[in-house]
């Protein structure tokens, strides 16, 4: 089981990472539309969804930060 666990974390971490990526660049598609006078709506709904996903990571990995985040 903790090899299938490993396997889903590995997983969350990239997915996370692709959020964060697609959340800056929402940020930078709204700089160059020169829309910046506050933050994207879908940048927000990104970052809320990485935080979902590291949050889930580190329950996961059983880690003193599961209780934290």
């Amino acid at each position: 089981m903790e090899e299938k666990l490993e396997e889903i974390r590995g997983r969350l971490e990239n997915i996370s990472e692709e959020l964060a990526d697609i959340g800056m660049e929402a940020l930078r598609e709204a700089l160059d539309a020169q829309e910046a006078t506050q933050r994207p709506e879908i940048e927000k709904r990104l970052t809320r969804a990485r935080r979902a996903v590291d949050k889930a990571t580190a329950i996961i990995s059983g880690g003193p930060e599961s209780t934290v985040i």
